[in-house]
């Protein structure tokens, strides 16, 4: 996730000869269905695990060795477990193998949910005053996302308390690898960013493939995070937003899911909105008086900054919203 400001004039010619799909108000159920418990330890122990393999850069060791990784956790918590392989170009000329995971419960079901997180980390750490040209820890800037994912797919492969409908977790590869933050010649022949949801809303890893809704999860692990509503996701899941959103202040994690409003970001959840069309929501750590959080494409964004609190506070959140189906 990056910075929007340059790219929101990009986004909005590629995106001018579409519309987005009107989206289906959703209202939170009450009296609330139960729910089994996250927990904080096991999503910090996720997040861990992920930096202990160092930088997830695409084409490295660390890269492979986290996804065989992640697919054997997958698994083992009885998802259906697939990978969209595909090549992507970069931004500087190379191409890149990259690979989308996909980890399904359920797949029979008709309503589905759609959970998702990028697992990759960016090979620069542009925003540094040192060290600028080495990869970052990713800490919270990917392995958060996916430690609160695969916290749930335990929860539910674990636990005899199912939710009602069909759960489908994508790990998007290649979403943080744009130009440098400083960079003073740029290409905009393309959006550089997201490569993997760009690749996956255009090409589904399923003919037809569609969910009731989406939730983006990306920063959600820093101590003292606030989530705002962000742009897009009023755009295009206004109903999600407020059902998410209502859903923390339901269960006492309302201190964490701020009432106001957030410029857009471009994410994962644009290309999902726009193309795939489905609306999508975005939970991430971006303040609108302050943008994003000081360890943003630094090697600050380390395990230092990780907070079972924060940590605790989303996966709860979305956990209840999907036993809430």
């Amino acid at each position: 996730m990056k910075n929007r400001f340059w790219l929101v004039g990009l986004l909005a010619l590629t995106w001018a000869c579409s519309s987005p799909e009107k989206e289906t108000e959703v209202v939170a159920k009450a009296p609330a269905k139960p729910y089994p418990t996250f927990s904080p330890d096991s999503a910090y122990a996720f997040v861990q695990k992920q930096v202990d393999f160092g930088p997830r850069v695409p084409e490295t060791e660390a890269h492979e060795a986290t996804k065989n990784w992640l697919l054997a956790k997958f698994e083992g918590y009885g998802f259906a477990v697939e990978t969209q392989d595909f090549e992507a170009k970069t931004y500087d000329g190379l191409t890149w193998d990259l690979s989308n995971i996909i980890a399904s419960y359920n797949p029979q079901a008709t309503k589905r949910i759609l959970l998702a997180a990028h697992w990759d980390t960016r090979r620069i750490a542009d925003k540094d005053t040192e060290r600028m040209d080495e990869p970052i820890d990713g800490a919270n800037d990917g392995a958060s996302g996916v430690g609160i994912l695969l916290e749930i797919a335990r929860v539910i492969g674990s636990q005899e308390l199912k939710p009602g409908v069909g759960i489908d977790i994508i790990l998007f590869d290649g979403e943080d690898d744009g130009e440098p933050d400083l960079s003073s010649e740029r290409d905009n022949s393309q959006i550089w960013w997201c490569l993997g949801s760009q690749h996956w809303s255009k090409n589904k890893h399923k003919a037809n493939y569609s969910a009731y809704y989406g939730i983006l999860v990306d920063l959600v692990g820093a101590k003292g995070a606030r989530f705002y509503r962000e742009g897009y996701s009023r755009q295009y899941a206004s109903g999600i937003l407020k059902k998410v959103w209502d859903n923390a202040s339901q269960i006492g994690q309302g201190d964490f899911f701020i009432y106001k409003d957030a410029p857009e970001i471009l994410d994962d959840h644009a290309f999902v909105n726009e193309f795939a069309k489905i609306p999508m929501i975005d939970i991430i750590e971006f303040s609108p008086d302050y943008g994003f959080g000081q360890y943003h494409h630094k090697h600050a964004d380390n395990m230092e900054i990780i907070d079972r609190r924060t940590l605790q506070a989303v996966g709860e959140t979305v956990l209840f919203t999907v036993y809430q189906e």
